[in-house]
This record gives structure tokens, C-alpha cells and sequence, in this order.
């Protein structure tokens, strides 16, 4: 009995350093992505939309991985906390993967359009603000660390201000023609991306709090329903 738990632990421990490959891979793709939707990088926004095939099948054998735990183990309080923290958050990481694919392909569309100076600096700023909130949120639920967690949805307001100032910069420029009301269309496009990449960020950090605490943020204070998982 105790050989067992000690392989289903060690199961469980390998599902958490693949949520944190599959965020590092989102990382990566926010990061590259970013830069070659700045730079109008073709071949960098192929790459991106390439590798999102990987994130997709990591994403599935985790899920499979998951369920199997939950058929096969039944586990109990906390470890079960986990299981269900590891389904929502892999969703989350898969999604903001998707939203770069996005980004990606508003590269091509916009192609050979050079963005407007003021334009360019914020869609940086809000590049960096998204991959800032997911590298915290990963380091939240790798250290199972709350304070972390929670300081996500604060963090969240920079996002919220890039975006209504992205809004206002589009308005600013006063692009009358049609060409250029479609360009900014696809612009404003981008910048509700990273707010989304963001607030899946911020959902991760509520997962990390249910898994550590029983508790989802924001409710009535009763764990799990009334029933006190521990």
C-alpha cells in the first residue's frame, strides 16, 4: 500500500511539472509572438502558430492523465484539489496559447503594414504585462503560494489601463479611410488578446487558491460546498 502511494504521489508530481512545461511554452510563444507581430515577422508568426500544435497535445494528455487519476485513484481532499487545479489550469495555459495563434495570424493579415510608433510601444508594454502575469501565476501554482496568487488580480488593472490606452492612441490617430479603419480594427483585435491572456493569468491564480485552500476567491467563505476538503 504504501509502494503504491508513493507511485500515485509521484504521478501526481509529474502532472505539475507538465502544467509548467505547457506554461513555459506559452511563455514562449507571448514572447515571440509579440515580437513578430512589431516587427511584421512572417516566419516568426509561423513558428508560433506551428508550435501550438505541441501545447495542444500536451494539453490533451494531461486532461487524459487527469481523468484517468480521478477513475483509477479516487483521490481524497487535497490530492483531488490538485487533479481538478491541473484540469483548469492546463485550460487556461492552452488558451492563452490559442490567443497568441491569434496574434500570429493578425501578423499575416496586417502584412506589410508598419505600426505607428505610439501603437508599437504600448502593444510591447502589453506583451510584457502578459507574459509578466503567466510567469507569476506558474510560479504561484509551482509553489502552491497564495500571496503570489492572489496579487495576480491586482496586477491585472496595469493590463486594463494598456488596453483603454491602446483604445484611445487608435482613436488618436483619426484613421478615416477605410484601409486604415480595418487596420486598427485588427490592432484593437490584438489588444483584447493579451487582456485575455491576462485574465486566464488571473484565473490560474484562483485555481492555485482553490488547491491550496479549499476555497475559490470571491465566495462565501465555505469550502467546497460546505464540505471542508483537508
Amino acid at each position: 500500500m504504501e509502494e503504491t502511494r508513493h507511485t500515485y504521489h509521484g504521478q501526481l508530481d509529474d502532472l505539475r511539472v507538465d502544467v509548467m512545461r505547457l506554461g513555459l511554452m506559452a511563455s514562449d510563444a507571448i514572447a515571440a509572438g509579440t515580437d513578430a507581430f512589431l516587427e511584421a515577422d512572417l516566419a516568426g508568426a509561423d513558428r508560433v502558430i506551428n508550435a501550438d500544435a505541441a501545447m495542444d497535445e500536451l494539453t490533451h494528455s494531461l486532461e487524459e492523465r487527469c481523468y484517468t487519476t480521478l477513475a483509477r485513484q479516487q483521490p481524497m481532499a487535497s490530492d483531488l484539489r490538485t487533479v481538478v487545479a491541473v484540469l483548469r489550469t492546463i485550460h487556461e495555459i492552452e488558451r492563452t496559447g490559442d490567443l497568441m495563434v491569434n496574434v500570429a495570424k493578425t501578423t499575416r493579415r496586417l502584412y506589410p503594414v508598419e505600426l505607428a510608433d505610439p501603437i508599437r510601444r504600448i502593444i510591447e508594454q502589453m506583451g510584457r504585462q502578459a507574459g509578466v502575469q503567466l510567469r507569476l501565476a506558474l510560479e504561484a501554482f509551482a509553489e502552491s503560494d497564495c500571496a503570489r496568487a492572489m496579487a495576480l488580480e491586482d496586477m491585472d488593472d496595469v493590463m486594463d489601463d494598456l488596453q483603454r490606452s491602446l483604445f484611445r492612441t487608435i482613436f488618436a490617430l483619426g484613421r478615416a479611410d477605410e484601409a486604415g479603419l480595418q487596420q486598427m480594427v485588427q490592432v484593437a483585435l490584438v489588444g483584447r488578446y493579451y487582456e485575455r491572456m491576462a485574465d486566464h493569468a488571473v484565473n490560474i491564480g484562483e485555481r492555485v487558491s482553490y488547491m491550496v485552500t479549499g476555497e475559490m476567491p470571491g465566495g462565501d467563505g465555505n469550502s467546497d460546498n460546505g464540505i471542508t476538503l483537508d
